[in-house]
Order: C-alpha cells, then structure tokens, then sequence
C-alpha cells in the first residue's frame, strides 16, 4: 500500500524534475511508518495553511477590485474607455517597436520598386498598344470590323423590315 502511494506523487515535468522526484519517492520510501504519517501529517497541516491563505488572498482581491471598480464608477472610466485605451497603448507601443519601424521600411521601399517596375510596364505596354493602332495591320482589322459591323446593322434592318416591325 506504500508504495502505490509514493508512486503517485506527482508527473515530472522535465527530465531535472524526474530525478528530483525520484530523489524525494526515494527519501521517503527510506522512512520508516511512523516518519511517513508525521511527514504526512506535516504536509496536511501546511496545505491546510497554504490553502487558507489562498482564501484569504482572493477574499482581500475581490474586496480591493470591487473597490477599484466604484473609483473608476467615480471617475467616468468605463470598462469601453478601458479596452480603448488599452488598445491605443498596445498600438504606439508595436509603432515604437523597431520591429515595426524596420517593416514599415521595407514594405514602403518594396513599394516605391513595385510602382516604378509596374510603372515602367504599363508604360511600355502603352508603347506597343499605340504603335499597333497606328500601324497598317490594325487599320486594315478596323475597317473590316467596321465594314462587318454595318452589313450586320442592314441585315438586322431588313430582317425587321420583313417582319413587319418598321
């Protein structure tokens, strides 16, 4: 019965607090009966301390936030003002860092190289649209187009016209 309760002392978090557990499973496996109940009985008694104190802690908390509270009741500050602020100083403080200034940096730099590269694109793209409508190819295209365009305007005229729709 022992030893199944010394097993079950806590689970170590790191290998540091594996051997620290092991050393402690281990010192108190050497006690004799007697020793383990007044180690244990110590161990109650503490805990019963701690926990105490614990209550005690969060009684004088919820007596000192509640008071904080009716301050800022007072004072006009809501819980809204609170979160703004809150949110204001959380964005000078990331503007302050240098993180965001670097950043800032480069994304304003790798902007001004995109404009000039898409700059420099559609300027050239520009180029050739104008050099093509200017040329004989196009000219001839247009004029077919356009030729196309009004045959199909007289037909649809006609079509109407013999349907009676004039």
């Amino acid at each position: 019965m022992e030893d199944h309760n010394t097993a079950n002392l806590s689970e170590p978090a790191s290998p540091a607090a594996s051997v620290a557990s092991a050393e402690i499973a281990a010192e108190f496996a050497a006690l004799t009966v007697e020793e383990k109940e007044q180690r244990r009985a110590e161990w109650s008694q503490e805990l019963a301390r701690v926990e105490e104190e614990i209550n005690t802690l969060r009684t004088v908390l919820a007596s000192k936030t509640r008071h904080a509270s009716d301050l800022k009741r007072k004072l006009g500050i809501t819980v809204w003002k609170e979160v703004t602020d809150d949110v204001n100083q959380g964005l000078r403080n990331i503007k302050e860092s240098t993180v965001y200034q670097r950043t800032e940096s480069v994304l304003k730099s790798t902007g001004e190289k995109t404009a000039s590269v898409f700059g420099s694109i559609t300027s050239g793209i520009t180029s050739k649209l104008s050099q093509m409508k200017n040329s004989e190819s196009m000219r001839s295209i247009e004029a077919s187009v356009g030729s196309a365009y009004e045959n199909v305007k007289a037909l649809s005229y006609v079509i109407r016209w013999r349907n009676g729709s004039r």
